[in-house]
This record gives C-alpha cells, sequence and structure tokens, in this order.
C-alpha cells in the first residue's frame, strides 16, 4: 500500500508538471506580444503550437508504452519537456519559442497517455476511479495554476517562469528515474482483442466512447479559449498587472481543486457521471458568458473563482465515466483522451487568436456557444448497456 501511494503521487506530480508548463507561457503574454511586436492571431498560433504536436504524436506515444513500458515514455517526456521549457526561458526570436512549445507538445503525449495506462494498471475498479479523479484533478490544476506560478515569477523576470519549470521537469525525471518501477501486465490484457472488431482510429467512433470524446473536445476547447486570452483580455479591458493575473487564476484553481476532493464523489454518487457532465457544462457555459458583461474587480474574480469549478469537476467526470467501460483499453482510451484535448487546444486560441483581434469579446462569445452545443448533446446521451454499465454501476458502488 506504501509503495502504491508512493508511485500514484510521483505520478500525479509528473503530470501536474506537464500540465503547468502549458499555462505558464500565458501571464507574459502581453509582454511577448510588445517585446516581439506579434499579433492576437499570432500569440493563438504560438500557444497551439504545444497542441499540435501532442495531437501527432499521441497515438504514436500510446502504442510505444504499451510496447516498451510506461517508465521510459515518462521519463524521456519528462526530459524533452525540461528541455523545451529552458529554451522558451532563453528564446529571443518567435521561431525558439515555437520549436519550444512544440517539444512541449510532444512530452506532453508521452507523458499523458503513460500516466493514465500506470494508473490502470496498478488500480482496480474500486480504487481507480478515486485515483482518476486526483489524475484529473492533477491535469486540471497544473493547467488553471500554469498562470499563477507564471505571473508571480514574472514579477522577477519575464523569463523565469521557464527557468523554474525546466529544472522542476528535469528533477522530476531524476526522480522517475529512481522511484518508479515498471507495473506488471498481463499477457491476456496485452493481446486481447476489442469485441466490436474495429481497430486504430476506427475505434473513435464506437457509441460508447463517441459522445464523451466529442464532449472532451468541448470542454476543453471553452477551458482553452477561456484561458488563453484571459490574460489578454483583462489587460486589454481592466489594465490587470501580472500580479492581479495571478491572483485571479491562482484562486480559481485553488477552488477547483477543492471543489474535486470534497464535491466529485458526492455529485457522482447522487447523479452519475452523464448527469454530472451536464451541470458542469451548464456551470461553464453561464459563467464564461458572465465574463463580457463583468465589469469589476471584484466581479472578474468571482466569475473566475467558480467558472472552474465547472471545468474541473468535467474532467473527473468524463475521465471515470471512460475508464469504467474501457475494460482493457485504458491505453486508448487515454491516447484518445489527450488527442482529443489537443484538438481542443489549437483550435481554441487559434479561433480565439482571430476572433480576438476581430473583438475582445467574441472569443468568450464563441465558447459560449460550442459549451452550450455539449449541454445540448448531453442530452440525447444514453448510458452504457449490459457489461458496460456493470462495470460502471461497480465502479459507482465503490465509490461508497
Amino acid at each position: 500500500m506504501k509503495t502504491y501511494k508512493i508511485t500514484l503521487i510521483l505520478l500525479l506530480m509528473n503530470l501536474f508538471i506537464a500540465f503547468l508548463g502549458i499555462g505558464l507561457v500565458i501571464p507574459v503574454l502581453p509582454t511577448l506580444m510588445n517585446e516581439l511586436g506579434i499579433t492576437g492571431t499570432t500569440v493563438g498560433y504560438l500557444t497551439a503550437a504545444f497542441a499540435i504536436a501532442q495531437l501527432i504524436v499521441s497515438p504514436f506515444a500510446g502504442k510505444a508504452a504499451d510496447k516498451w513500458g510506461r517508465k521510459i515514455m515518462i521519463v524521456t517526456g519528462l526530459f524533452i519537456f525540461g528541455i523545451s521549457e529552458f529554451l522558451f526561458g532563453f528564446g529571443k526570436e518567435i521561431e525558439l519559442l515555437f520549436i519550444s512549445r512544440i517539444l512541449g507538445g510532444i512530452s506532453a503525449a508521452f507523458i499523458m497517455p503513460s500516466v493514465t495506462a500506470f494508473i490502470a494498471d496498478i488500480t482496480n475498479l474500486d480504487t481507480r476511479p478515486k485515483a482518476l479523479g486526483y489524475l484529473s484533478a492533477a491535469i486540471s490544476t497544473g493547467f488553471i495554476i500554469g498562470p499563477g506560478i507564471g505571473g508571480f515569477l514574472a514579477e522577477f523576470g519575464t523569463r523565469l517562469p521557464f527557468f523554474f519549470a525546466g529544472a522542476l521537469g528535469t528533477f522530476a525525471a531524476i526522480l522517475s528515474i529512481i522511484l518508479l518501477t515498471e507495473p506488471n501486465r498481463t499477457e491476456e490484457e496485452n493481446n486481447k482483442q476489442n469485441k466490436e472488431g474495429k481497430t486504430g482510429f476506427k475505434r473513435i467512433t464506437v457509441p460508447k466512447y463517441f459522445v464523451a470524446f466529442i464532449l472532451i473536445f468541448i470542454a476543453s476547447f471553452g477551458l482553452a479559449a477561456f484561458e488563453s486570452f484571459f490574460s489578454l483580455f483583462v489587460d486589454h479591458k481592466f489594465g490587470f498587472e501580472p500580479s492581479d493575473i495571478a491572483i485571479v487564476i491562482t484562486g480559481g484553481a485553488i477552488l477547483g481543486a477543492v471543489s474535486q476532493v470534497i464535491l466529485f464523489d458526492r455529485l457522482t454518487r447522487i447523479w452519475g457521471e452523464i448527469k454530472l457532465i451536464r451541470y458542469s457544462l451548464i456551470l461553464s457555459a453561464f459563467l464564461v458568458f458572465l465574463m463580457t458583461i463583468a465589469h469589476s474587480y471584484f466581479s472578474i474574480l468571482l466569475v473566475t473563482f467558480i467558472v472552474f469549478v465547472g471545468f474541473d469537476l468535467f474532467r473527473p467526470a468524463v475521465t471515470s465515466y471512460l475508464s469504467n467501460i474501457a475494460g482493457n483499453e485504458q491505453g486508448f482510451v487515454g491516447g484518445m483522451n489527450s488527442m482529443f484535448t489537443s484538438l481542443a487546444n489549437i483550435s481554441g486560441p487559434i479561433l480565439g487568436g482571430i476572433l480576438f483581434d476581430i473583438d475582445i469579446n467574441y472569443p468568450y462569445y464563441f465558447a459560449t456557444i460550442i459549451l452550450a452545443l455539449g449541454i445540448v448533446l448531453t442530452l440525447f446521451w444514453k448510458k452504457p448497456t449490459n457489461d458496460a454499465a456493470n462495470k460502471v454501476k461497480a465502479s459507482v458502488v465503490g465509490l461508497k
């Protein structure tokens, strides 16, 4: 049990560090825009470069984790992450910044599916939902708290956040080499074929997965569009300083993480995953729209604090749902989760950047519409049947 806890903590720390790197750039975007003379559209492409690389590499990284092992992929990903952050810290030309973000995306593609599969390997139906809830909390907290840490460190130097992240990633890689032990996987799990007879990317269209994958894209798009341009939005509209941005986003991250720990298990037992996903999307869509009509520091603070609760409850709910129905396809589900998140992290910043250059409110209007479409989709979402339903029921009982 002690070894399990140490392994889980280390895995969650690795995932947190990887997604921390995504958010670190956000508070310094206004400064980078001024230094390099770039537009909001270019900022959108810079932010999306990370996700494009992650999207391309994720499917191959997932297969490599099954073939060569989880540990080697995690350790390699962490070293690549450290290199990418150091490059961003030293980069003075836009081309080098793009290379840095591409390497960062590759590192996330190595780390995320491998950690997800690792956790699935060391858990059972009783312990897996809680572990995956922690995994989701590590992802969302890292992604959300990144701008907060970046904003605070930027007070001492614009590039300092990236040197900090690079050192942290390298340290985590060394720690993983020492403490992580490759999990055992049975030959049956490695060779078992899926019953639907579909392989590769065709598995995406299997009904029990398809709606969940689309909703991952929708919610991730809403979060990416919201967070990627939050710093520019409040800088242009209200003249926020990096420290103000850090306070607002860090507060939201803390409240979101607390809500996952206190509310997630209870709300899952009361509503089930599908209803919790629907209500999380409703809360998120409403609050993203409220950002466009907020006019005071306090109102922005309140809206931002609460909006992350919706996003932070959504991710563990959909991850738990997928894990419960995935059976021996945990690696596949982890890879597709990463891929659809990446698609959203690409399209969200790019479309947001284009819309931002037209009107600063447009990215949030568009994100609200996308989230609303997700709400409608959940109304037609049916629970899995037969074996999948029994697995979901067993896991929910295990939470009690």
